[in-house]
């Protein structure tokens, strides 16, 4: 009898032992997937949460911030559209955070090879090290004297033969610096054109900007056009599924550095990886809205909010061509941007969700990409619909009193836009059950 209740304890313990929640049984691959790729070293997080010593002693905080849904940050209605690259928590996972918080957060057995660490630790997201890494010629010094900046940096490059792209992810040595950036890739093939005896930088803020014109000759036939912005990671491409890194030509790479209240050195680039198997099916960008197709059909016009004013614009751009897919989308607005909105309505009077971010945030922004293919087809029409703030209870305001802004299809977060940017490819039969992945 006695060995019975012996053996009855133990297997008691051992089932309790199972059922306990741990840090490495089950929340650091949810830490790891929604919180890592911006809380590491060098990343736009203030703090790193790569380690459970990073989680543990900050579990009071994550608690809050989890429970409050405030991070991690996801700005998109997913009752409108849910993404794939959805980061919010579910109400499981953050359930689960708490009760392992709530029981003095237990650290579990850290397995032999953890490979969720070992890959957060490498200097890319996409957990393989790249194929190529374009960077700027030199390092460029961020003054500390609180004045938001736009640089462009021209990265030429030639290589030994084209290569298929599979992802390009942004880099940089202190993504604290960055608001955002923007790199087109073009392809400069005539060797008549030089690409290195340009300047390798202009400084669209404090330049005189009519220097830019320099680099026109490169952007004759742009290949690719990607970004990053604080939360994104890399930019991938499924299988059959990319574009074609040409054997030569020059990055255009754009970065806004942030205000900044003490001087900084920055690096930035890329970091390309590759696929042996072959693009059969190369996707491309579009731009709508301001500084893109429909600029001038913004409406009302012209596209300003006076001060004092919520004031909302609409566009409506139709596609005249052949049916084709969406893959992402990226949405843009400056400081006061309150509400965007984007849709398609077919011919046949079907409406197709695209997204929806009820309360704008200009420093969470992101590129989102749909769980299938979307397919549009001719004469479908895209409706987009912003709503500015430009009153004093805007916190995001840049002016103090509000002032009148205007959009001038410029890069300055202190005028306006309103802008959808989307990969898309040429429409196949069966797109719409071709399942994205993150």
């Amino acid at each position: 009898m006695r060995i019975m209740l012996s053996l009855f304890f133990l297997v008691t313990v051992q089932c309790l032992y199972a059922q306990q929640i741990t840090y490495y049984k089950d929340i650091e691959p949810i830490i790891h997937t929604n919180c890592a790729p911006c809380h590491r070293p060098d990343k736009a997080a203030p703090f790193s949460l790569l380690t459970y010593e990073d989680v543990s002693k900050r579990v009071s905080f994550i608690k809050d911030v989890v429970q409050s849904r405030f991070m991690p940050p996801w700005k998109a209605d997913n009752k409108y559209v849910h993404f794939v690259n959805d980061r919010s928590l579910s109400q499981k996972d953050i359930d689960l955070i708490v009760k392992w918080i709530d029981n003095k957060a237990p650290e579990g057995k850290k397995p032999a090879n953890d490979t969720f660490e070992n890959a957060n630790l490498l200097n890319t997201s996409y957990n393989r090290k790249p194929d190529l890494v374009l960077k700027m010629k030199d390092s460029f010094l961020v003054k500390g004297d609180r004045l938001e900046r736009f640089i462009v940096f021209k990265i030429p490059f030639e290589l030994k033969d084209s290569a298929n792209v599979e992802a390009i992810e942004f880099f940089s040595n202190n993504e604290k610096l960055v608001h955002h950036a923007n790199y087109e890739v073009h392809t400069v093939l005539d060797s008549s054109v030089d690409i290195y005896n340009t300047a390798d930088l202009i400084n669209l803020t404090e330049d005189d900007r009519s220097k830019f014109a320099q680099y026109e000759p490169y952007r004759k036939t742009i290949t690719y056009y990607g970004g990053w912005i604080p939360g994104s990671s890399y930019e991938t491409f499924p299988k059959d599924f990319g574009w074609v890194m040409p054997k030569r030509g020059v990055i255009l790479l754009t970065v806004h550095y942030a205000p900044q209240s003490k001087d900084a050195e920055s690096i930035c680039g890329v970091n390309l990886f590759f696929k042996n198997t072959p693009i059969k099916r190369t996707v491309k960008i579009i731009s709508i809205g301001s500084g893109g197709i429909g600029e001038h059909e913004i409406s009302p016009s012209p596209f300003y909010i006076p001060a004092n004013k919520i004031k909302t614009f609409t566009l409506d751009v139709t596609n005249p061509g052949e049916d084709f897919s969406i893959m992402d989308v990226w949405p843009h607005m400056h400081y006061i941007g309150k509400e965007f909105t984007a849709y398609l309505t077919t011919l046949n009077g079907d409406t197709i969700h695209l997204v929806h971010i009820p309360n704008w945030d200009f420093r969470w922004q992101e590129i989102y990409r749909f769980q299938h293919l979307i397919r549009v087809p001719k004469g479908s029409t895209l409706h987009i619909i912003g709503t500015y703030d430009n009153t004093a209870d805007n916190p995001m305001n840049p002016f103090n009193p509000p002032q009148t802004i205007w959009s001038f299809g410029d890069m300055r977060s202190t005028d306006e836009m309103m802008t959808l940017m989307m990969v898309f490819l040429p429409y196949e039969k069966g797109d719409e059950n071709i399942v994205l992945q993150k």
